[in-house]
């Protein structure tokens, strides 16, 4: 079974408290339920990792390397627009990599219009929401096969 590594970044344990205009209520638990039911759709296991910490997100990555996973799909949050040791960690990655976002990066604030992972990332999609998981598991399914 192929298997897929979702990375949620900085400040996403408090998705369903945090900035409900930009992210809705939905918690981090249910949108990693909804890629797990997802996944067990299309066939792939899914695997999700959190944190707040940016080194340990790269070790994760480089876990991810050494695991041999077959995508990653990472919302980093504000990491995205200034995390170059992620980048790197990111580049060293031979499986496709979607970049997602739940709100519409380039319609807010003008530092957030920038993804220093845009070069490395197969592709990206942003503001839809919870949608944008499930679009980004969908796409990774479809590069790996």
């Amino acid at each position: 079974m192929k298997k897929i590594l979702m990375l949620h970044g900085i400040n996403h344990n408090m998705f369903g408290k945090r900035d409900p205009v930009q992210y809705g209520t939905v918690t981090l638990e249910e949108i990693d339920g909804q890629l797990q039911a997802l996944g067990r759709e299309l066939g792939v296991e899914v695997d999700s990792y959190q944190t707040n910490q940016e080194g340990d997100m790269c070790l994760r990555i480089h876990q991810a390397f050494t695991d041999g996973v077959d995508a990653v799909l990472i919302n980093a949050g504000a990491w995205t627009h200034y995390s170059y040791g992620i980048r790197d960690a990111l580049a060293i990655l031979t499986c496709p990599i979607v970049e997602l976002h739940m709100s519409n990066i380039h319609a807010r604030e003008p530092f957030r219009h920038v993804s220093v992972f845009a070069d490395i990332v197969k592709g990206q999609i942003c503001g839809f929401g919870v949608d944008s998981y499930l679009l980004a598991l969908r796409a990774a399914v479809s590069a790996i096969r």
